[in-house]
């Protein structure tokens, strides 16, 4: 008997039919509890839109009420009326008094809150049945080429669409929603002290020149190696996370905090090696005699007392190598959703791989990834940090400082970034000039030779330049930082140091 129900399982379903989750009295009701009492929009526990609405009439009624209660106007059956008399699904309904018939009984006004609710569940759960039918259509569709972890990812972007209780179909917002979202952004910036309006650096200099890390942004970061790339994607990692950690800790609200939780993809360097890095940083300890164990009890105990510190840092490293644009989209969107991050950083691009079909062509893969990259800041709403490697062109030049036609294999990267930042520090190729260093029985030649390299090695030691050389938000320009390689640390240079020209 069973085994029978089993069987007949399907049957009776498509026997009760798959009617979608909807509830067309509660929305009737809900727009007459707004016709009677405009107000009742303005007290929702959830944003309720048109599309919510499953009615396509009722869709129409509510965007109508909406744009008038833009305007101000005092919205009723009466001044809706002229708006829907040709309109043919109301004249099935009865015509104008159906307007009427909404606030007959006045029933929505007992409980608007929970009609909202409602009507914004249901939608939802639409979404999610319209999320499923398009992954079975899509696993049982063969036709094309056989693709499970693309559609894995696809559905996986779907589904996080409906988590964040947005359609699945992305909708133009109102100058008057993004007005609003510019003004808190500016707030930010005021509250921090007028310097970021975005997530911060943890460099004062960078987030005066920039203004922080803003939403949606892709940031490119790019430098020929030795010039510190990774420290100071690191550096910036840590800041950000460090000061979410300390607001959460002086108990000020994560809304108001330029703080964030941050995820680092690292294909080059494995977690513990990251982390090493960082506890080098914090503890004041070299990272080559950390590595070596060539450290002694006061400093282990320095490094102790910095991972007990940095225990709770919101800072999520995943060294997976050889990821795909896809899986790092995927992974990226887990940790939104888990852990709330408000950054992402990538280190570094060309590690990276497209989805396959562009292998024979690495200009359109690289195009593919920094596209994917975009798409994933806009999608999130966060800035997404990206590490690119340089051209050999530099380095042909006698002014080594990088330009944007250096960015390696694709003019993409270029016009997908928002920012693009280049790092150089001069002092590494004059220590790679130094000349013969003298002895007793050299010529006084080769003795002024290299006391001119060490008196200009003295000048340039220590310091970096960010180069900013494209900016959407503002000017560009270039930023001097500290660098201390024997901690592989950058950081603000001195209030004095900076006076001299911080900018160009």
């Amino acid at each position: 008997m069973a085994e029978q129900d089993l069987l007949s399982r399907p049957e009776a379903e498509a026997a009760q039919g798959r009617a979608l989750p909807a509830n067309i009295e509660a929305e009737a009701a809900f727009l007459g509890a707004v016709l009677i009492d405009n107000r009742v929009i303005e007290e929702l526990p959830v944003s309720v839109r048109p599309e919510h609405f499953f009615e396509p009439l009722h869709q129409r009624i509510y965007e109508r009420v909406l744009t008038l209660l833009d305007r101000n106007a005092v919205v009723t059956p009466v001044t809706l009326k002229p708006y829907f008399e040709a309109d043919e699904a109301l004249k099935e309904m009865g015509g104008i008094t159906y307007l009427a018939q909404l606030t007959a009984d006045g029933q929505g006004l007992l409980a608007p809150r929970e009609l909202a609710q409602q009507i914004y569940d249901l939608a939802l759960l639409r979404e999610l049945v319209s999320v499923g039918r398009t992954l079975v259509e899509g696993a049982l569709d063969t036709s094309e080429d056989v693709a499970p972890m693309d559609r894995i990812a696809q559905a996986e972007a779907d589904l996080f669409k409906v988590a964040e209780g947005a359609s699945a179909t992305s909708e133009a917002s109102t100058f008057g929603m993004a007005t609003n979202k510019a003004l808190s952004m500016i707030e930010l910036a005021i509250n921090s002290g007028g310097h970021v309006s975005g997530k911060t650096t943890g460099f004062t200099s960078i987030n005066d020149k920039c203004g922080g890390l803003h939403n949606s942004d892709l940031i490119i970061l790019a430098g020929r190696p030795g010039m510190g790339k990774s420290s100071l994607a690191t550096n910036i990692a840590f800041n950000c996370a460090d000061r979410l950690l300390r607001d959460r800790r002086d108990e000020i609200d994560e809304e108001k905090s330029v703080g964030s939780g941050v995820a680092l993809f690292s294909l080059e360097m494995s977690a513990d090696q990251l982390a090493t890095r960082i506890l080098a940083e914090q503890a004041g300890i070299s990272s080559e005699a950390l590595r070596m164990g060539k450290i002694s009890r006061d400093d282990f105990q320095k490094l102790s007392f910095a991972s007990q510190r940095l225990a709770e840092l919101p800072l999520f490293i995943d060294d997976t190598p050889a990821l795909t644009i896809a899986a790092l989209r995927t992974r990226a969107r887990r940790l939104k959703r888990k852990h709330d991050i408000g950054l992402v950083i990538v280190d570094y691009l060309q590690l990276l791989q497209g989805s396959g079909r562009a292998n024979d062509n690495r200009v359109n893969e690289i195009s593919e990834i920094s596209r994917g990259l975009k798409t994933l800041a806009k999608e999130l709403d966060l800035p997404v940090i990206a590490l690119s490697q340089l051209s050999r062109a530099v380095e042909q030049r006698d002014d080594k400082r990088p330009m944007l036609s250096d960015l390696r294999e694709s003019g993409s990267i270029e016009q997908d970034a928002d920012m693009v930042w280049f790092i150089y520090r001069e002092d590494y190729y004059v220590a790679a000039r130094e000349p013969k260093r003298p002895v007793e029985s050299d010529d006084t030649k080769v003795h002024e030779a290299h006391s001119a390299w060490a008196s200009e090695m003295e000048r340039v030691f220590g310091l970096a330049e960010l180069i900013v050389a494209k900016q959407r938000h503002g000017a560009t320009g270039k930023v001097r930082l500290r660098f201390e390689p024997r901690i592989t640390r950058f950081s603000d240079l001195a209030e004095e140091d900076r006076r001299t020209g911080e900018y160009d």
